[in-house]
């Protein structure tokens, strides 16, 4: 396996890593979640670096980059809503948003079309990702023994379910956006697609 691919795969397995550590009682591993999501995360930035760098870049890689973008981002929200920090419904439309437009870039990708992303999609990937990275920072601050004394009141209020909701609200929003642009403007891939499930039963 090359090393592009070897980085992406890294972070899928580092995932379930962060989501132990996370649930965990011990302050000691959930404040590491922290730290382990960062790896994680870097992750993405070096595997695109080292395929640019060293053009090391495989089909196999484009496909598995973004899934496992998708994985590591899906993860951290299923786990907020456990931690009933946020609202399930719009971790679910972000979710199945990102996996199906992920579907659909693999597919362009397969049909030597690859899909350019947007400057609005790309804003909704940030936003995403700071909202992921808010949550979870100040979730685990409150395991910091040293910050209970001074910030406890802070960080309460920083994590007030009102200011969750909004954040997520915007990011909800900026999905079902974004979604919905790649849907139209790309309408072409999906009714190929949908053609070709059709097909399938009759080729049998």
């Amino acid at each position: 396996m090359s090393l592009p691919n070897s980085l992406t795969a890294l972070r899928i397995l580092l995932t379930p890593v962060f989501v132990a550590f996370l649930f965990s009682e011990s302050p000691f591993f959930k404040q590491l979640s922290l730290v382990v999501f960062i790896v994680a995360a870097l992750t993405d930035y070096y595997d695109g670096w080292v395929a640019r760098k060293f053009g090391d870049s495989t089909r196999f890689g484009k496909y598995l980059d973004p899934l496992a973008d998708k994985i590591l981002s899906s993860a951290a929200l299923f786990s907020y809503v456990y931690l009933d920090l946020v609202s399930g419904w719009m971790v679910w439309i972000i979710v199945v948003r990102d996996f199906l437009i992920t579907g659909l870039r693999s597919y362009a990708e397969y049909k030597d079309q690859p899909i350019v992303t947007s400057r609005p999609a790309q804003a909704k990937t940030f936003g995403e990702y700071v909202v992921i990275y808010y949550i979870l920072i100040f979730h685990v601050a409150r395991s910091v023994q040293l910050l209970q004394a001074d910030y406890r009141s802070l960080i309460d209020s920083l994590m007030d379910s009102q200011v969750l909701f909004g954040m997520m609200l915007l990011v909800t929003l900026m999905s079902v956006g974004t979604g919905a642009m790649y849907v139209f403007e790309y309408r072409k891939f999906i009714k190929e697609i949908y053609l070709a499930i059709l097909d399938k039963p009759n080729a049998k």
